[in-house]
């Protein structure tokens, strides 16, 4: 039995190539990452950091959503601020405009708000066919940061 509306499945070995076969439109993928880049850097961090999921709809997948948690923002190690949000979305190219990603965004705010994180944060290449707009439209705030050359937005979870 399948259910219908979406839903997030952990990664597995059975649901790899559906991951992986999840492709943005051709004009957007200047602004994500490969799910199979964002697998790869999952396994290389410390366990616990890296949240991949792969978005279902009954039995087709639509998404594939990687969380960050509890990172040293600065890489630094030296009690520099410890963030926690949306490392990277990607929604297949014919499943946009279905509410998709909004339904990432929630999830991972939901599981952060379960973690007891107070604050969600994102990065995002600006441009045309980038996803500003989109993070801007759920509530995403910038806070004058750029990360690695993206704009940093954050959103408040209480």
């Amino acid at each position: 039995m399948t259910t219908s509306g979406p839903r997030l499945e952990k990664m597995t070995p059975s649901n790899f190539e559906a991951a992986t076969g999840i492709r943005v439109r051709p004009d957007q993928e200047f602004a994500v990452s490969p799910v199979m880049q964002s697998l790869a850097e999952a396994y290389v961090h410390p366990a616990g950091v890296a949240w991949p999921r792969l978005i279902m709809d009954g039995d087709r997948p639509v998404g594939f959503l990687m969380a960050f948690l509890d990172i040293d923002w600065n890489g630094r190690r030296d009690g520099g601020p410890i963030r926690s949000g949306l490392w990277r979305l990607n929604i297949a190219a014919g499943e946009q405009g279905r509410g998709y990603g909004r339904f990432a965004v929630e999830s991972v705010a939901a599981e952060l708000r379960r973690r007891g994180t107070k604050e969600m944060y994102v990065t995002w290449h600006e441009g045309e066919n980038g996803p500003a707009d989109f993070y801007l439209g759920l509530g995403f705030r910038k806070n004058g940061e750029t990360s690695e050359g993206e704009t940093v937005g954050v959103l408040a979870l209480d």
